[in-house]
């Protein structure tokens, strides 16, 4: 005969041990229920080897690294392909790993998925208080993974020889440091992550990460910021946006790189402005913009709009050092790629004036050039700088928060040169690498403005204007006689 006192007793047992279970794996309350980092889900999700989050203090960014290296440590990433892997976890100092990383990732490992901690100081029993070496974790296959933990203030030599699957910088590590870690994911064919607040200015990061000069497609960035972040309270980010200059709300709440004299386009979000190409509609074609070059670069652009007045840069040609012939064999490849329209057997483009002068090599203008290979040039270019920039910054950005201007992935060259165009100290532009947002000004210069819509009100509405004035003129006379009343003085 059954005991039921002894069956309610391992009933009970059996559930307080399934409560322990959830209660200890923290990874199932990451990114679930009401609250959703949805850009810490776009960065799990992409497949790059080698993706970077820029983001303001306290954004979600190294909550973000923590939870990606957890995942692929246990084998259960949602979205990759899983196996037991061996990493590093490379901080600033060991003081910061303490801090951070460490403290992040500890907060997500379940007690009972851990198998060994190796110190290098403090107890094991109690790691939170101490400086991890290494951590070997069992992962879901039934083997081991092991997060080894590393700080730049080491020194490049201790980064060398081994072999890993990835990496993850918490903060922007020292370049030589980078390439040394780019290394031991080689042979493995691992990747690298890095989350970042970009306080030390244009670095080394800023060229080869942010504006990937060298093209590299395996890099990928997002930025995050304090709004991104769901937890964050919303008076709080206005209370302290309030007190910080916009320097430092560039880099401390946008996650942004500031530099010389700002951004001159401090509107572009590549996560808003640059998208995945489609194909476009042959109707919303309009004009393809030319700034010449012959050492140079030559920077063309093909634009569409389409009805209702969004602008689309969906193709590009970016070269130097080849003839005006080449340029326009090339410039014409790309036509007919796209199936773009042409006008007595010509292709229609804006370009520079400057296009009207002859070259050394010939007698014929670069105008001149281009209408015999078959491209008919238009040089009536306005060419006001502030204007342009003016009208692109409404595009990127209007007053009401509209974005007009979206950008294809695919022209890169475009996509760099506006996250490089800076203010100088004479109040303009530096003159350096904007040969294509030259051309994005000459062609949105050529585009009427949309005039405003002026508003004809009705009787009803024109009566509605009278009564809530005169509503507010009379609450304007009592609380002036209430202020008097308060202050002890007479009224009538």
């Amino acid at each position: 005969m059954y005991d039921l006192n002894n069956i309610v007793l391992e009933i009970k047992k059996i559930e307080n041990e399934q409560q322990r279970r959830i209660n200890n794996d923290r990874m199932k309350n990451y990114n679930t229920g009401d609250k959703i980092h949805l850009k810490q889900i776009e960065f799990h999700k992409c497949l790059s080897k080698n993706r970077w989050v820029f983001g303001g203090n306290r954004s979600g960014k190294s909550q973000c690294g923590a939870a990606e290296t957890v995942w692929l440590a246990r084998g259960n990433h949602p979205f990759r392909k899983n196996k037991p892997i061996s990493c590093w976890v490379v901080s600033l100092s060991t003081q910061v790993q303490r801090d951070v990383a460490q403290q992040k990732i500890l907060s997500f490992l379940n007690p009972d998925w851990i198998v060994e901690i190796i110190m290098l100081s403090g107890r094991k029993d109690d790691p939170e208080n101490g400086v991890i070496d290494y951590i070997l974790i069992r992962n879901v296959f039934g083997s081991l993974s092991k997060i080894a933990f590393k700080s730049c203030d080491q020194g490049r030599e201790k980064f060398q020889g081994t072999s890993l699957d990835f990496v993850w910088f918490d903060e922007e590590p020292p370049y030589d440091i980078y390439l040394e870690c780019k290394m031991r994911v080689l042979d493995r064919k691992g990747e690298i992550f890095g989350t970042m607040t970009p306080l030390k200015g244009l670095t080394w990061v800023y060229e080869e990460i942010y504006l990937n000069k060298k093209q590299d497609p395996q890099i990928w960035t997002i930025n995050m910021e304090w709004a991104d972040n769901p937890y964050l309270d919303k008076n709080e980010i206005e209370e302290m946006s309030r007190l910080l200059s916009e320097d430092e709300l560039d880099s401390r709440r946008y996650g942004k790189f500031v530099g010389h004299g700002g951004m001159v386009y401090n509107e572009f979000d590549p996560a808003i402005h640059v998208i995945e190409p489609f194909e476009v509609p042959i109707d919303w074609y309009d004009n393809i913009s030319i700034d010449p070059g012959l050492h140079n670069p030559l920077s063309a652009h093909w634009y569409a709009v389409d009805y209702d007045g969004n602008i689309y840069v969906i193709a590009e040609h970016y070269a130097s050092n080849k003839t005006v012939e080449e340029h326009s064999i090339c410039i014409k490849e790309i036509c007919k790629k796209l199936k773009w329209k042409t006008f007595n057997g010509k292709i229609s483009a804006l370009i520079d004036s400057a296009a009207n002068q002859k070259t050394l090599a010939s007698s014929k203008s670069v105008a001149e050039l281009f209408y015999e290979y078959g491209i008919n040039v238009n040089t009536n270019v306005n060419k006001d700088l502030f204007s342009g920039i003016s009208r692109v910054k409404s595009l990127l950005r209007s007053s009401d928060g509209v974005t007009k201007l979206f950008i294809f992935k695919n022209c890169v060259n475009l996509i760099r040169e506006i996250k490089a165009y800076w203010w100088g100290n004479d109040d303009a532009p530096i003159k350096k690498d904007d040969h294509a947002l030259d051309e994005l000004r000459y062609y949105v210069m050529s585009r009427p403005e949309v005039p405003k819509i002026a508003t004809i009100k009705t009787s009803i509405q024109k009566h509605k204007d009278k009564l809530i004035s005169k509503q507010n003129r009379y609450r304007l006379r009592l609380k002036n006689k209430i202020e008097k009343l308060f202050n002890g003085e007479d009224y009538e």
